[in-house]
């Protein structure tokens, strides 16, 4: 058989498995491998890295932190890579998901934009298959996280779900009856990126006012670098604890110290909840959801910052008291539900690839009978 030939089976193999992979992901899960997968989860700071089970339990976990926030997407790679290679030498790993902080297109194949890393147009797919030498899925990390929260955690049984996912900024997904719904472009659930307050603060996207810029990691330390700088009586508990290092200010400091009982911290974290309730009625005026589910590094505030956000909510939800509100939950599998849910979208890239490739043998072996003839 010709090399030429043979590239072009392995061409429309890899096709066929992308076109299945898009579809019928409801009743996939149900019959996918039960072999252990990598997740992946990249997002602004970190690369957390795990092997995941059929049943969504982590075996083993690895973490690296993002290389200076990398200008080259090389480095980021080659994270990924090491990651996944140092796990494949005590698992047999079948398949690696990347759940990616950033716009993937529709073929989940490239990176089109990351907000928090420097992924133009990067055709991480590619790039990471020919090195891994495994099937690889990449899918934007809110979305993974969705997918887990409903297989595993707080969106199980629910028909309609919309998830958001706090960290350095705000990610989003929607998922009906089963299926991630990610748009023509694939592209769907930015909502962090919607404008909310017209000329507002700038964000990393290139706009100004977006809803992240009020309601994520990033803007509960920005407030409160920005009260200890000025020196505000407010904060010189925080101030203290840092010992006058502004700089070392970060999320969970405030939300340890709000839990302690700092009124700054508490006060940061009722905002920032404030502004989550009044996105999420927008959505539900939208999308109208059965169920959102929050999570990313931030949901770990929990009260603190999902009752703010309930009573925004019924506050600013259009129709209160004439039609039914969408339940408000916090995600069950925290920061795991990224890496999570990548791994197990990719069991199912796992299950379609050595299928595809089966046949592709079969054809391939039928073939050299009928040459050999």
């Amino acid at each position: 058989m010709s090399a030429n030939r043979e590239t072009s089976y392995k061409g429309a193999a890899r096709a066929t498995v992308l076109r299945s992979v898009s579809s019928r992901e409801r009743r996939s899960h149900l019959t996918a491998p039960r072999v252990p997968t990598v997740g992946i989860d990249i997002g602004g700071t970190k690369v957390a890295a795990g092997v995941v089970d059929a049943d969504g339990n982590i075996l083993e976990r690895m973490r690296a932190e993002t290389p200076d926030k990398s200008k080259s997407p090389r480095v980021v790679e080659d994270t990924i890579v090491e990651l996944v290679l140092d796990l494949s030498e005590r698992h047999d790993v079948h398949a690696v998901g990347i759940g990616a902080a950033g716009w993937v297109d529709a073929n989940r194949s490239r990176v089109l934009f990351a907000p928090h890393l420097s992924w133009r147009d990067e055709p991480l797919r590619d790039a990471l298959s020919s090195r891994l030498r495994v099937p690889v899925m990449v899918d934007n990390d809110a979305n993974t996280a969705a997918w887990a929260e409903w297989r595993f955690g707080a969106g199980r049984g629910e028909d309609y779900l919309v998830m958001i996912t706090l960290g350095t900024g705000i990610g989003g997904a929607i998922l009906e009856d089963g299926q991630v719904k990610r748009g023509k472009y694939g592209v769907a659930g930015e909502f962090g990126h919607m404008q909310v307050v017209p000329g507002g603060h700038r964000c990393p996207c290139g706009n100004r006012g977006c809803w992240e810029q009020y309601s994520s990691g990033n803007a509960l330390v920005r407030e409160a670098r920005e009260l200890a700088a000025a020196e505000s009586p407010v904060a010189y508990g925080i101030i203290d604890k840092v010992q006058g290092r502004v700089g070392d200010i970060t999320g969970p400091l405030i939300t340890d110290l709000a839990r302690e009982g700092d009124a700054m911290c508490v006060e940061l974290l009722q905002d920032i909840g404030q502004w989550l309730g009044v996105g999420i009625a927008n959505l539900a005026a939208a999308l109208d959801p059965g169920c959102f589910v929050i999570g990313g590094g931030v949901s770990a505030a929990d009260d603190l910052l999902i009752g703010p956000a309930r009573d925004a909510f019924r506050r600013s939800l259009t129709g209160r008291g004439y039609r039914p509100e969408a339940r408000i939950a916090k995600a069950q599998l925290g920061n795991d539900a990224g890496l999570v849910g990548a791994a197990d979208l990719a069991r199912l890239v796992a299950r379609r690839f050595r299928r595809t490739n089966r046949r592709r043998v079969e054809r391939y072996e039928r073939f050299a009978q009928v040459v050999g003839k």
